[in-house]
């Protein structure tokens, strides 16, 4: 399950938000995970607010003056709920000075406590974006993810398909690699999959009888992509015997299909491997071709349609 701590979370935003402690610093172990994003009301990051805390409470200089006007009593017992709820963190905007009764809340229930020079919606933002990427699904497929025409393509296939022989040809003909072996995909929207790859992974590709290749150092930065959206998978299939008598209407629309990856079913087309067969150009017009489908443009139903016309008016042409 996805998570990530209070610490994990300022550091990786510390210089982007300027953030610094104020206090509790002692429960930065604190961590939020995935079941935060179920649909409820409490969301990940938010303005201060008491009635449905968010995970992160950001106070700006509305909900500061908003505290200030409350009677003591009032106004500590205000301070206990926030900080009873055990929020991943307060956040307070535009470097005002925190209130001492605040920071002491704070440190004696071990909520972290910071402060960012950022404005309140700025903070919002960034805040929402980075944990809700955080937090989203993933999934590790096996497989190269590549750029091909501008679209992010899986090439899967069974071990010994050729799949990394493959790539390094699209490499050498333009197309950028963004991972081999293990790309890791995250559902980043209802209808989004961003596909990266692991640290330990960036910029090789691994070739049977030539080893670990570094295909930065060796084509340039501009044959790496950092990431890509999933938008087609293109399956390498072992041509068999039994295959050789294939469905005549497959022969017109291709072995087109959809695999599902998380929660979305991604298009794939299956291609043959077989001697003699040149896997980059038809993976290329793979891509072309899918291109075209996104456009409302398909030929293999084009054709099907100027047939179909053909054998109504054929006799009286």
């Amino acid at each position: 399950m996805n998570r990530i701590s209070a610490r994990d979370l300022f550091e990786q935003l510390r210089e982007r938000l300027s953030l610094r402690r104020v206090g509790g610093q002692s429960g930065e172990h604190r961590f939020v995970d995935a079941t935060a994003t179920t649909p409820r009301r409490p969301s990940l990051a938010g303005y201060l607010n008491i009635i449905y805390p968010n995970r992160v409470q950001i106070l700006g200089s509305e909900e500061l003056a908003w505290l200030d006007g409350l009677d003591a009593r009032l106004r500590w017992e205000t301070l206990q709920k926030i900080v009873n709820f055990s929020p991943l963190a307060l956040i307070i905007s535009k470097g005002q000075a925190c209130p001492p009764d605040l920071r002491e809340a704070a440190e004696d229930a071990s909520t972290p406590l910071w402060v960012s020079p950022l404005r309140g919606h700025e903070l919002l933002n960034q805040l929402q974006y980075h944990l809700a990427r955080a937090l989203a699904p993933q999934l590790t497929l096996h497989g190269v993810f590549m750029e091909i025409y501008s679209i992010g393509v899986l090439i899967t296939g069974e071990s010994g398909s050729g799949k990394s022989e493959l790539a390094l040809e699209l490499i050498t003909r333009g197309h950028r690699l963004v991972a081999d072996d293990a790309p890791q995909f995250t559902q980043i929207a209802p209808d989004v999959l961003d596909g990266t790859c692991p640290d330990l992974l960036q910029d090789l590709l691994e070739l049977r009888g030539l080893g670990v290749l570094n295909i930065r150092e060796m084509f340039g930065d501009t044959a790496i992509k950092r990431n890509k959206y999933l938008r087609l998978i293109v399956h390498l299939q072992r041509l068999r015997a039994s295959d050789a008598a294939t469905d005549g209407m497959e022969r017109l629309t291709g072995d087109v299909g959809s695999r599902r990856v998380l929660d979305l079913d991604v298009p794939q087309i299956t291609l043959p491997v077989a001697a003699g067969r040149n896997l980059a150009v038809l993976t290329e017009a793979a891509a072309r071709l899918h291109i075209l489908r996104i456009k409302g443009i398909d030929p293999g139903a084009a054709f099907l349609a100027r047939h179909t016309q053909f054998l109504q008016h054929g006799d009286g042409a």
